[in-house]
Order: structure tokens, then C-alpha cells, then sequence
């Protein structure tokens, strides 16, 4: 013995010759808990079951809320759909409109540009009325 030995640590244990129940079978993976299904939780009369990162109630009062707020959901995205439909709808009516206003500016231009000054437009060879 050591005249400076640590009284206070221990040996390690000898390792176990008897086997535990269950070690020499092969696993079954319900025994591991890899098929654990979904999680429910209940209080009182409300059960709830987590489904896709939300917990969505299956029984009880706010049931048929959270079913009316789904479809409540499911609406707006349907109307924000649309609505972004008809704005890009919107902007190519505008896009068309600018682009037949610009056409007609130019067009009136080249009228004004072909015709000469002295002469009334359209109708030059009408003769004028004297009073």
C-alpha cells in the first residue's frame, strides 16, 4: 500500500457473468419505440393530438373551432390566390394600354410630320366656302 493512496477512489466492478432478460434476443422495434404513432394529450373533457407541428384538437369544445379556422384558412389562401391573379392581370392591362397610347402618339406625330403646313388636314381638297 501507497503511503499517499487516495483512500477515496474505488475499484471498478467486475463485469456481470448472468445476462439480462431480454439481451440475448433479437430487438423488435416497438420494443425500441421507433413506431410511437401520434402523440395525445388530454385535459380534462379536450383531447388533442399533435399532428405536423401543431397540436390539433380531436374532441371536445374547440373542435369545432379549430375545423372552422381551417377552413377559415383555407379560404383566405384561396382569396389572396386570386387576388395576386388579378393583380398580375391588372398590370398587363396597363402594360397594353401604355403600349397602344404610345403607338397612338406616334402615329400623330408621323400624320403631323407628312402633312404639309399651309394645307387644313384631311379635307385639302375640298374647296373653301366665300361668303
Amino acid at each position: 500500500m501507497s503511503f499517499f493512496s487516495n483512500k477515496f477512489s474505488h475499484k471498478k466492478p467486475a463485469p456481470r457473468r448472468v445476462p439480462l432478460p431480454g439481451t440475448n434476443r433479437e430487438f423488435v422495434p416497438e420494443d425500441l419505440g421507433l413506431e410511437i404513432g401520434p402523440v395525445k394529450l388530454k385535459l380534462g373533457d379536450q383531447e388533442s393530438i399533435f399532428v405536423n407541428g401543431e397540436w390539433v384538437p380531436e374532441s371536445g369544445p374547440e373542435s369545432g373551432t379549430h375545423k372552422e379556422n381551417r377552413k377559415l384558412r383555407q379560404c383566405i389562401q384561396k382569396l389572396e390566390d386570386e387576388n395576386n391573379l388579378l393583380k398580375l392581370k391588372f398590370e398587363i392591362l396597363l402594360d397594353m394600354l401604355t403600349q397602344k397610347t404610345a403607338e397612338s402618339l406616334l402615329q400623330d406625330n408621323q400624320i403631323k410630320q407628312t402633312t404639309p403646313k399651309g394645307s387644313s388636314g384631311h379635307f385639302k381638297n375640298i374647296p373653301k366656302k366665300h361668303k
